[in-house]
Protein backbone atom coordinates (compact mmCIF):
# COMPACT_ATOMS: atom_id res chain seq x y z
CA UNK A 1 0.00 0.00 0.00
CA UNK A 2 2.69 2.37 0.58
CA UNK A 3 4.64 1.57 -1.79
CA UNK A 4 1.33 2.46 -4.27
CA UNK A 5 0.99 5.81 -2.98
CA UNK A 6 4.35 6.78 -3.16
CA UNK A 7 3.97 5.83 -6.84
CA UNK A 8 0.86 7.43 -7.38
CA UNK A 9 2.68 10.87 -5.26
CA UNK A 10 5.76 10.39 -8.11
CA UNK A 11 3.57 9.93 -10.98
CA UNK A 12 0.83 12.37 -10.67
CA UNK A 13 2.75 14.96 -8.04
CA UNK A 14 0.18 14.93 -5.81
CA UNK A 15 -0.06 14.74 -2.06
CA UNK A 16 -2.97 12.11 -0.73
CA UNK A 17 -4.32 13.12 2.89
CA UNK A 18 -6.45 10.25 4.45
CA UNK A 19 -8.96 9.51 3.89
CA UNK A 20 -8.98 12.59 1.28
CA UNK A 21 -6.70 12.66 -2.22
CA UNK A 22 -6.15 16.07 -3.13
CA UNK A 23 -4.15 16.74 -6.19
CA UNK A 24 -0.90 19.10 -4.89
CA UNK A 25 -0.38 22.22 -6.64
CA UNK A 26 2.93 21.61 -9.17
CA UNK A 27 6.24 21.95 -8.27
CA UNK A 28 8.10 25.08 -8.61
CA UNK A 29 10.58 23.25 -11.12
CA UNK A 30 8.11 21.06 -12.49
CA UNK A 31 6.69 21.36 -16.49
CA UNK A 32 2.97 22.51 -15.26
CA UNK A 33 4.66 25.48 -12.95
CA UNK A 34 6.80 26.64 -16.07
CA UNK A 35 3.79 26.57 -18.39
CA UNK A 36 1.93 28.38 -16.33
CA UNK A 37 4.54 30.89 -15.43
CA UNK A 38 5.13 31.48 -19.32
CA UNK A 39 1.78 31.86 -19.61
CA UNK A 40 1.36 34.30 -17.36
CA UNK A 41 4.60 36.27 -18.73
CA UNK A 42 3.11 36.27 -22.26
CA UNK A 43 -0.15 37.63 -20.88
CA UNK A 44 1.34 40.33 -18.48
CA UNK A 45 3.23 42.90 -20.18
CA UNK A 46 6.76 43.64 -19.01
CA UNK A 47 7.41 46.40 -16.49
CA UNK A 48 7.11 50.00 -17.93
CA UNK A 49 5.11 49.29 -20.70
CA UNK A 50 1.47 49.61 -21.30
CA UNK A 51 -0.63 46.73 -21.69
CA UNK A 52 -1.98 46.12 -25.55
CA UNK A 53 -5.38 47.44 -26.44
CA UNK A 54 -7.96 45.68 -27.30
CA UNK A 55 -9.15 46.95 -31.12
CA UNK A 56 -12.68 48.38 -30.21
CA UNK A 57 -15.74 46.24 -31.70
CA UNK A 58 -17.90 47.86 -34.03
CA UNK A 59 -20.90 48.47 -33.76
CA UNK A 60 -23.62 46.48 -36.19
CA UNK A 61 -26.77 48.32 -35.00
CA UNK A 62 -28.33 51.60 -33.10
CA UNK A 63 -31.52 51.51 -30.68
CA UNK A 64 -33.56 52.96 -32.92
CA UNK A 65 -36.38 55.24 -31.56
CA UNK A 66 -40.05 54.41 -33.69
CA UNK A 67 -40.85 58.41 -32.89
CA UNK A 68 -37.67 59.88 -33.60
CA UNK A 69 -37.52 61.51 -37.09
CA UNK A 70 -35.29 59.65 -39.72
CA UNK A 71 -33.14 62.95 -40.56
CA UNK A 72 -31.70 62.76 -36.97
CA UNK A 73 -30.12 60.00 -37.30
CA UNK A 74 -26.40 59.65 -38.50
CA UNK A 75 -25.85 58.73 -42.41
CA UNK A 76 -23.81 55.54 -41.68
CA UNK A 77 -27.34 53.95 -39.48
CA UNK A 78 -28.50 51.34 -41.90
CA UNK A 79 -31.54 49.97 -39.88
CA UNK A 80 -34.85 51.20 -39.92
CA UNK A 81 -37.34 51.37 -36.77
CA UNK A 82 -39.36 48.28 -36.80
CA UNK A 83 -43.19 48.92 -38.76
CA UNK A 84 -41.90 52.36 -40.03
CA UNK A 85 -42.92 53.62 -43.27
CA UNK A 86 -40.25 55.10 -45.10
CA UNK A 87 -40.96 58.11 -47.50
CA UNK A 88 -39.11 59.05 -50.87
CA UNK A 89 -39.29 61.82 -52.65
CA UNK A 90 -39.67 61.59 -56.30
CA UNK A 91 -37.46 64.16 -58.36
CA UNK A 92 -39.70 65.62 -60.79
CA UNK A 93 -38.78 65.23 -64.22
CA UNK A 94 -39.40 68.14 -66.21
CA UNK A 95 -41.79 67.86 -69.13
CA UNK A 96 -40.44 68.27 -72.58
CA UNK A 97 -42.15 71.23 -73.92
CA UNK A 98 -44.19 70.17 -77.23
CA UNK A 99 -42.45 71.44 -80.10
CA UNK A 100 -43.67 75.05 -81.18
CA UNK A 101 -45.94 75.42 -84.64
CA UNK A 102 -44.66 78.20 -86.86
CA UNK A 103 -47.18 80.03 -87.21
CA UNK A 104 -48.21 80.11 -91.34
CA UNK A 105 -48.28 83.54 -93.14
CA UNK A 106 -52.11 83.78 -93.69
CA UNK A 107 -53.18 86.05 -97.07
CA UNK A 108 -56.67 86.01 -95.46
CA UNK A 109 -56.41 89.27 -92.36
CA UNK A 110 -58.04 88.74 -88.96
CA UNK A 111 -62.04 89.62 -89.02
CA UNK A 112 -62.46 93.10 -88.94
CA UNK A 113 -65.53 94.93 -86.32
CA UNK A 114 -68.80 94.78 -87.54
CA UNK A 115 -69.86 95.86 -91.31
CA UNK A 116 -71.37 99.81 -91.18
CA UNK A 117 -75.19 100.64 -92.23
CA UNK A 118 -73.76 103.20 -94.32
CA UNK A 119 -70.74 104.96 -95.42
CA UNK A 120 -69.33 107.13 -92.62
CA UNK A 121 -65.79 107.90 -93.90
CA UNK A 122 -64.49 104.14 -95.08
CA UNK A 123 -66.80 101.53 -94.88
CA UNK A 124 -63.62 98.73 -93.06
CA UNK A 125 -60.94 99.64 -91.46
CA UNK A 126 -58.51 97.89 -94.58
CA UNK A 127 -55.51 99.98 -95.39
CA UNK A 128 -55.35 101.92 -99.05
CA UNK A 129 -52.72 100.11 -100.75
CA UNK A 130 -52.56 99.29 -105.03
CA UNK A 131 -52.94 95.95 -106.64
CA UNK A 132 -54.78 92.63 -106.19
CA UNK A 133 -53.72 91.08 -103.16
CA UNK A 134 -55.34 94.31 -100.95
CA UNK A 135 -58.29 93.53 -102.51
CA UNK A 136 -58.30 89.88 -102.57
CA UNK A 137 -57.61 90.02 -98.57
CA UNK A 138 -60.60 92.43 -97.99
CA UNK A 139 -62.83 90.54 -99.56
CA UNK A 140 -61.80 87.43 -97.85
CA UNK A 141 -62.44 89.22 -94.08
CA UNK A 142 -65.74 90.22 -95.14
CA UNK A 143 -68.70 87.74 -93.83
CA UNK A 144 -70.62 86.27 -95.21
CA UNK A 145 -73.24 86.59 -97.56
CA UNK A 146 -71.08 89.94 -98.47
CA UNK A 147 -68.01 87.93 -99.68
CA UNK A 148 -69.81 85.95 -102.04
CA UNK A 149 -71.41 88.54 -103.59
CA UNK A 150 -67.62 90.71 -103.33
CA UNK A 151 -66.45 87.61 -104.94
CA UNK A 152 -69.15 87.54 -107.61
CA UNK A 153 -68.43 91.05 -108.47
CA UNK A 154 -65.04 90.90 -108.90
CA UNK A 155 -64.82 87.51 -110.45
CA UNK A 156 -67.26 89.42 -113.33
CA UNK A 157 -65.03 92.43 -113.56
CA UNK A 158 -61.79 90.53 -114.18
CA UNK A 159 -64.15 88.51 -117.20
CA UNK A 160 -65.49 91.48 -118.64
CA UNK A 161 -62.65 94.43 -118.64
CA UNK A 162 -59.29 93.27 -119.87
CA UNK A 163 -56.50 94.96 -118.07
CA UNK A 164 -58.08 95.27 -115.05
CA UNK A 165 -56.69 96.76 -111.89
CA UNK A 166 -57.42 96.74 -108.13
CA UNK A 167 -56.72 99.04 -105.58
CA UNK A 168 -58.21 99.51 -101.69
CA UNK A 169 -59.28 102.87 -101.09
CA UNK A 170 -61.73 104.27 -98.03
CA UNK A 171 -61.88 100.63 -97.10
CA UNK A 172 -63.54 99.68 -100.16
CA UNK A 173 -62.13 97.39 -103.26
CA UNK A 174 -62.02 100.08 -106.62
CA UNK A 175 -61.75 98.37 -110.14
CA UNK A 176 -60.57 100.72 -113.10
CA UNK A 177 -59.07 100.41 -116.73
CA UNK A 178 -56.89 103.30 -118.07
CA UNK A 179 -56.00 106.36 -116.74
CA UNK A 180 -58.55 106.16 -113.12
CA UNK A 181 -60.54 104.43 -110.93
CA UNK A 182 -64.27 103.68 -112.61
CA UNK A 183 -66.11 101.92 -109.68
CA UNK A 184 -66.41 100.46 -106.70
CA UNK A 185 -67.71 97.56 -104.53
CA UNK A 186 -68.19 98.13 -100.77
CA UNK A 187 -69.83 95.64 -97.94
CA UNK A 188 -72.24 97.12 -95.35
CA UNK A 189 -74.69 95.56 -92.52
CA UNK A 190 -77.35 94.26 -94.64
CA UNK A 191 -75.93 94.67 -98.70
CA UNK A 192 -73.37 95.25 -100.36
CA UNK A 193 -73.16 98.54 -102.56
CA UNK A 194 -71.78 98.70 -106.00
CA UNK A 195 -71.16 102.19 -107.18
CA UNK A 196 -69.94 103.84 -110.18
CA UNK A 197 -68.18 107.78 -110.52
CA UNK A 198 -70.11 109.67 -112.64
CA UNK A 199 -72.89 106.55 -112.68
CA UNK A 200 -74.84 109.41 -114.30
CA UNK A 201 -73.82 109.18 -117.53
CA UNK A 202 -75.04 105.73 -117.71
CA UNK A 203 -77.69 104.22 -119.42
CA UNK A 204 -79.51 102.91 -117.72
CA UNK A 205 -78.57 105.14 -114.70
CA UNK A 206 -78.69 102.82 -111.64
CA UNK A 207 -81.03 103.58 -109.39
CA UNK A 208 -79.47 104.07 -105.90
CA UNK A 209 -77.51 107.21 -105.36
CA UNK A 210 -74.67 106.77 -102.51
CA UNK A 211 -73.94 108.88 -99.47
CA UNK A 212 -70.92 111.05 -99.23
CA UNK A 213 -69.74 109.57 -102.60
CA UNK A 214 -70.05 112.47 -104.79
CA UNK A 215 -73.33 113.67 -106.47
CA UNK A 216 -72.51 112.19 -110.07
CA UNK A 217 -72.05 108.80 -108.56
CA UNK A 218 -74.89 106.24 -108.64
CA UNK A 219 -75.04 102.29 -108.05
CA UNK A 220 -77.33 99.59 -106.85
CA UNK A 221 -77.64 97.42 -103.46
CA UNK A 222 -77.12 93.82 -103.68
CA UNK A 223 -78.53 91.96 -100.74
CA UNK A 224 -77.32 88.35 -101.66
CA UNK A 225 -75.62 86.27 -104.82
CA UNK A 226 -78.82 85.72 -106.24
CA UNK A 227 -79.77 89.44 -107.07
CA UNK A 228 -76.67 89.93 -109.01
CA UNK A 229 -77.58 91.27 -112.91
CA UNK A 230 -74.29 90.20 -114.51
CA UNK A 231 -75.89 90.91 -118.04
CA UNK A 232 -76.51 94.71 -116.52
CA UNK A 233 -73.46 95.03 -114.49
CA UNK A 234 -71.47 93.81 -117.17
CA UNK A 235 -73.00 96.40 -119.19
CA UNK A 236 -72.50 99.09 -116.73
CA UNK A 237 -68.87 98.14 -116.42
CA UNK A 238 -68.18 98.35 -120.21
CA UNK A 239 -69.74 101.91 -120.26
CA UNK A 240 -68.12 103.61 -117.21
CA UNK A 241 -64.66 101.97 -118.06
CA UNK A 242 -65.13 103.95 -121.69
CA UNK A 243 -65.27 107.34 -119.86
CA UNK A 244 -62.32 108.58 -118.17
CA UNK A 245 -61.73 107.44 -114.45
CA UNK A 246 -60.86 109.55 -111.20
CA UNK A 247 -57.55 109.89 -109.57
CA UNK A 248 -54.55 108.85 -111.24
CA UNK A 249 -53.24 105.44 -111.02
CA UNK A 250 -49.66 105.10 -110.24
CA UNK A 251 -47.46 103.99 -112.75
CA UNK A 252 -45.61 100.69 -112.87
Amino acid sequence: MVARVARLRRDSRCALDPPYAVFALPAAGSECAGGTRAARAAADPPPGRDPPRRPRRQATATAVDPHRPRSSYPRSLSTEPEGAITMTRKTATPATPAPRKSPKASTHPAATAPLPESLNGKASPAKAATGDAPVFAYIASLPQPQRAIAERIDALAARTLPGLERSVKWGMSYYGVGDGWCFCCGAFASHVKLMFVNGVMLDPVPPVTPVAMGKATRGVEIASADDIDERQIAAWMKQITAVPGVGKRPQK
